[in-house]
């Protein structure tokens, strides 16, 4: 008798664990889709009109980026490329990526829209501890948690950056550098 009451705690236990995978699983709710939350707008968020031509244009865009610490990646024929890297916390780090692209408007493209874009990503430090394996022949192989550990950057996030004020800003800083180019002619 005293068997059976230590065997049937164990069968019982044994039978609820068996039991939880067969349950079935709730469906998750399928959220919206992303791209139907675009609006294709006729806002201006993402480009303005500048009475200039595009090479004054883009080079507007390219010295407005590099008086702000942006690290020029690629400027010529209508495109400006930079980026600029931030770390707001001790084991954040985040880059600002910048595109730009310069379009001649009207009939002698004399002017040129600039539509802009910038992508934020965000970066985690993931720290991975690092093991060793000790070689007991009584005992086989055991793995031990050494002190050391492998650190590296892991992207978390990736997003374009939708503010309006942040476009903004940057447009007005490029009309003050089309208008000092233009004074230096």
């Amino acid at each position: 008798m005293p068997r059976i009451r230590l065997l049937a705690p164990t069968a019982l236990l044994g039978l609820l664990l068996s039991g939880c995978g067969v349950l079935p699983s709730l469906p998750e709710k399928p959220g919206k889709p992303v791209y139907q939350g675009e609006r294709f707008a006729a806002e201006e968020t993402f480009s303005r009109l500048f009475d200039a031509n595009v090479d004054d244009t883009c080079e507007a865009a390219r010295r407005a980026l590099l008086s702000q610490g942006y690290v020029i990646s690629k400027a010529g024929a209508g495109i400006v490329q930079g980026a600029k890297r931030f770390q707001p916390e001790g084991e954040v780090h985040v880059e600002i990526g910048f595109n730009v692209v310069c379009v001649g408007d009207g009939p002698k493209q004399q002017v040129a829209t600039a539509y802009v874009s910038a992508q934020q990503d965000r970066y985690a430090l993931k720290k991975s501890p690092q093991a060793a394996s000790l070689g007991v022949s009584a005992l086989g192989s055991i793995s031990l948690p050494l002190s050391s550990t492998q650190d590296s950057m892991v992207k978390v996030a990736s997003e374009t950056i939708p503010a309006g004020e942040f476009y903004d800003r940057f447009f007005t800083l490029m009309q003050r550098m089309l208008r000092e180019t233009a004074a230096d002619h």
